[in-house]
């Protein structure tokens, strides 16, 4: 199990690796905002689990756990982005959802991508509920 803060070095490195050949201590320092110390020490913990390759000054890879874990991470975070957009949150959906994540169970994680889905499959209901919504907070623009 990672630490919350470790899960962001994690989804950050499997962000950059989606669209970069190479994912680079500087790149995870400042997309973060940390010290390049602070990227060093964190890699070295996921290195130790196996969620990473990497050796000082050198490259960091994921390894296929990495990827795997990486990959649902990032998944987590869209999904509770969509989700905060359905109900019709008043707040940014990106800082909001990075709040969340680390503290909601997998259960409650899956009941959410389930109620997503739902609604995404049911366009009555979505709708009935989007009104809702307007007459109880006349913002919502559903």
């Amino acid at each position: 199990m990672l630490s919350p803060s470790l899960e962001d070095y994690l989804e950050e490195i499997y962000r950059f690796s989606l669209s970069l050949d190479t994912v680079r201590v500087t790149d995870i320092s400042n997309k973060l905002k940390v010290a390049l110390p602070s990227v060093t020490k964190a890699l070295y913990k996921l290195r130790d689990q196996n969620y990473i390759q990497y050796e000082r000054y050198g490259e960091i890879q994921l390894t296929d756990k990495g990827k795997e874990y990486g990959s649902y991470l990032v998944n987590r975070n869209q999904l509770l982005q969509e989700f905060l957009a359905l109900i019709c949150s008043k707040c940014n959906f990106a800082a909001e959802a990075e709040a969340m994540e680390h503290y909601l169970s997998t259960a409650t994680i899956d009941a959410i991508k389930i109620l997503v889905e739902f609604m995404k499959s049911n366009p009555s209901s979505l709708q009935a509920f989007s009104d809702f919504m307007e007459l109880k907070t006349p913002f919502c623009n559903g």
